[in-house]
């Protein structure tokens, strides 16, 4: 072998060499991470009430409208009566005494039969009550994520369950869903 091929071949050798040294330098060297490991994943969560209303028949008692609000049938019929009765007992000035008491204790009977009776005079009708209702339900509205870098941790607030791990460009969280 000449001198010359020899030289060729350690050269090449040598270029060989440092070429695949800085490729495997490359290839080992520390890289930037790509994705950030996610440790723990938390649910926020919020009360949420929905309205709806709820309505029932329900049976309702009510008088029926009074035609004599006075009682004046009433008295007038329990002040005869009582006047006729107190007619009976007695004579001479105790009969008139007699009457006219009769008469004022007839019409205070009557008075009171008949409030008695229109008081019990009722019909029953049914009616539809309504009022609303509160439904509450918990509604996941985030997500806490605890993360890790290298050996840098942190915390954020995600609108999504990120999975194992978040993507990363240039160094920073890319936190959209999308």
């Amino acid at each position: 072998m000449n001198k010359s091929m020899l030289t060729g071949v350690l050269i090449g050798a040598a270029v060989a060499t440092a070429g695949g040294a800085i490729a495997g330098y490359t290839a080992f060297a520390d890289k930037a991470p790509d994705r950030a490991e996610v440790l723990d994943v938390r649910e926020i969560k919020e009360t949420k009430s929905t309205p709806r209303e709820v309505c029932n028949d329900v049976a309702v008692t009510r008088q029926k409208p009074v035609q004599d609000q006075h009682q004046v049938l009433g008295s007038v019929a329990g002040a005869v009566i009582g006047g006729v009765l107190g007619n009976q007992v007695g004579g001479g000035s105790g009969k008139k005494i007699a009457t006219v008491a009769g008469a004022a204790a007839g019409g205070y009977a009557g008075n009171k039969t008949q409030e008695r009776m229109q008081a019990n005079d009722t019909y029953t009708t049914t009616e539809r009550r309504c009022n609303t209702e509160y439904d509450k339900h918990d509604e996941v509205v985030g997500y806490q994520v605890k993360y890790q870098i290298g050996e840098k941790t942190g915390s954020v607030r995600m609108d999504h369950d990120p999975g194992d791990s978040i993507p990363l460009q240039d160094g920073e969280l890319v936190l959209s869903s999308n």
